[in-house]
């Protein structure tokens, strides 16, 4: 993967800083973030709990202001919510009452864009994320695997070219789990989105990042960003290789230990 300045970036982040007041206590969520992310490039962030992660991908989408700092994306700053950036968060957030479909076109709806050309990009979606034939199922129909599939495709649907997710797969079992890694990839492949990708899972992040930013306890910075050398698209087998392992044997080093057996 090609550095960010010679592909040009997509998002650019400068001496970011996130301070929480409520009444006359304060909480420092981040401090002085400098990232710059590639177009098409999949970047990955790990850290511990309460680092920030989750902060940050908020201030991106400009859902909260930063206390300091700077945010550009695509060579614009970030003053306030976008409609250039599409978001999938731990839990899938379906509305029971609309069908699979109906979901899908939430983001179409909102911005008012024509329902006719956004029906047949949304049915195109869910043939892209496996969900072809489920258009007109409600969520409660669906497994939790499947509800998610529902969830990337929704923010696929108006085409924006950043994609935002918060832990998407944390709240899935393990083998689900592996099986939307492999799925997010193809559907990465596919598309060719922008993507920064929260996780706590550090093996998560090595197979599926070009990039992976390593992030500190509270307040969060930035330790170090590893280039991911292994080649694409990747298999289950390539995290048995020694280049894998030693990646996460470096991530985990660089996070004190702390991960625990189940996120490794």
């Amino acid at each position: 993967m090609a550095s960010p300045a010679a592909t040009g970036a997509a998002l650019t982040i400068r001496d970011l800083g996130m301070v929480y007041r409520r009444g006359e206590s304060a909480v420092e969520a981040l401090a002085g973030l400098d990232l710059d992310i590639a177009d098409r490039e999949f970047v990955a962030i790990v850290g511990p709990s309460g680092c920030g992660k989750s902060t940050l991908l908020k201030l991106v989408t400009g859902l909260r202001p930063a206390t300091s700092g700077a945010i550009m994306l695509y060579g614009r700053p970030v003053s306030g919510p976008r409609s250039d950036v599409g978001i999938v968060f731990q839990t899938p957030v379906l509305f029971p009452w609309r069908t699979v479909l109906d979901n899908v076109l939430l983001p179409a709806d909102v911005l008012k864009l024509p329902r006719a050309e956004y029906t047949a990009k949304a049915k195109a979606l869910l043939e892209l994320v496996g969900l072809g034939g489920f258009e007109n199922n409600y969520p409660q129909e669906l497994s939790g695997g499947m509800q998610q599939r529902a969830a990337i495709a929704r923010a696929l649907v108006h085409d924006a070219p950043l994609l935002l997710m918060d832990e998407p797969f944390g709240a899935l079992d393990a083998m689900t789990r592996e099986q939307m890694n492999l799925e997010l990839q193809r559907i990465w492949a596919a598309s060719r989105k922008t993507v920064l990708f929260i996780t706590h899972s550090i093996a998560e992040a090595v197979f599926l990042a070009d990039r992976i930013v390593v992030m500190s306890a509270r307040p969060g910075r930035i330790i170090d960003v590893i280039a991911n050398p292994m080649p694409r698209l990747r298999s289950m087998d390539d995290t048995l290789a020694p280049e894998f392992a030693r990646m996460v044997h470096h991530i985990r080093g660089l996070l004190g230990g702390t991960q625990t057996a189940a996120a490794l």
